[in-house]
């Protein structure tokens, strides 16, 4: 068999196929399955044709749960001039000021897509920065990529705006109404500010009164001092606000004294919130001194959390942009990085879980299967086992949508040159 094509067949039946045993309700390790598409669904029964798929690892499509496809792309224009935080910061609002108009945003956003489409991702939450007037301008953006993708990529976003930008009775008021009427959900960045709870509260009020799920960026720092995300937490339960919560990096909880993080991931589990880890960011963010080699790898607390049932996912995050410089939203390339960065190996069986069902339920995406009646949308790898899908990128993989095999070309870098002229 050819690897990268597929026969044709009104009933097609791929034979020997390797499949986590979790993902097919068997427990652990890797298992052998057949699937029988037809009409772009996965159906009982044996096929038209079969083909033998000699072990390749099959995975319904990703979701890719935490984006800036609004920040994608810029690095050719706003390189970070150190690598650190402050610099990827500033860099990135004097970009926003100077060159986010609306064709400039489409157009890198249209790119990022096609390379999460081409890469296997059915599912993407992006994040949209939203001080105004750049509120105004994004978000009728995303509304037309949303409805452009359809059927390719299902789309959400969520507004980012620093704390100490959103007040609750000027323009961070219609930032939430925009957000709202676009059927977004209410983000923000939370560091420490005198007034943080009271924000806080504000924040869940403006969300519960419009009926938004709240996505928060918190604690993305290597200061143990930073402790934001248990303020989420306790202000969840005060307020018994009861939509999907969802807050990503927590770096600090890494870097705290173990009693004071425990104690924090107990909230967080009471709270009901999930938690979003994006490794290769905080990775290439975290720790950076001039002279010095890193001591840690800017990752959360994922195997504490995931002990507790808290809902633990992965994602791209930023890609080609001054937070981070690389990356090109391939969740297969984030499972890898992830596994290596934070020792998913040797651990828990399901963590694939955390790169599909996981960040699906926390955004309420359609749950992916590899059950009959579920969408044919399917990424099927050359690799047999765990070492051989590590080992390399898997750029010989086969992406299905609705049981057809899509054309994978990437976009071309040089699409975007005029951009940064």
């Amino acid at each position: 068999m050819d690897f990268k094509t597929l026969p044709q067949a009104p009933r097609l039946r791929l034979d020997n196929l390797t499949v986590p045993a979790c993902l097919i309700g068997q427990g652990a390790g890797l298992t052998r399955i057949g699937l029988t598409i037809a009409d772009g669904r996965i159906v009982d029964g044996p096929g038209d044709v079969t083909v033998d798929m000699r072990g390749a690892m099959v995975f319904p499509g990703f979701t890719d749960m935490h984006t800036h496809l609004d920040k994608g792309h810029i690095w050719p224009r706003a390189a970070n001039p150190d690598g650190s935080f402050m610099g990827a910061l500033t860099t990135v609002s004097a970009d926003r000021e100077a060159h986010w108009t609306a064709e400039d945003v489409r157009r890198r956003m249209d790119f990022a897509l096609r390379c999460a489409y081409g890469h296997g991702t059915t599912a993407i939450r992006t994040h949209l920065d939203s001080i105004a007037p750049q509120d105004s301008i994004s978000w009728p953006i995303f509304r037309e990529m949303r409805a452009e993708w359809a059927g390719r990529i299902a789309l959400q976003a969520s507004c980012l705006v620093g704390v100490d930008r959103a007040d609750m009775d000027g323009d961070f008021v219609k930032t939430a109404d925009i957000v709202a009427a676009s059927g977004g959900v209410l983000g923000m960045v939370t560091y420490p500010v005198p007034d943080i709870r009271e924000r806080l509260r504000g924040f869940f009020r403006l969300a519960s009164e419009r009926g938004l799920e709240v996505d928060f960026h918190a604690d993305e720092t290597g200061d143990p001092d930073v402790a934001t995300l248990r303020l989420i937490a306790e202000t969840v339960l005060e307020t018994g606000f009861d939509a999907p919560v969802t807050v990503g990096h927590c770096c600090s909880l890494a870097v705290q004294d173990a009693a004071e993080c425990e104690r924090t991931l107990d909230l967080v589990a009471k709270a009901g919130l999930n938690i979003v880890s994006l490794p290769m960011c905080n990775l290439y963010l975290q720790a950076r001194q001039t002279g010095r080699t890193p001591r840690w790898r800017g990752l959360t607390v994922v195997h504490e959390m995931k002990a507790r049932g808290i809902n633990v996912s992965f994602a791209s995050d930023n890609t080609r942009d001054p937070f981070y410089a690389y990356g090109d939203l391939d969740m297969l390339e984030v499972m890898r990085e992830a596994t290596r960065i934070g020792h998913l190996d040797h651990a828990d069986p399901d963590w694939v879980n955390a790169f599909l069902a996981n960040p699906a339920r926390a955004c309420g995406f359609a749950a992916p299967s590899l059950t009959p009646g579920a969408p044919a949308d399917l990424v099927i790898t050359r690799a047999r086992d765990w070492s051989e899908l590590f080992s390399r990128p898997q750029s010989d993989r086969i992406v299905l949508r609705a049981g057809r095999v899509i054309d994978r070309t990437l976009p071309d870098y040089a699409e975007l040159d005029d951009l940064f002229t």
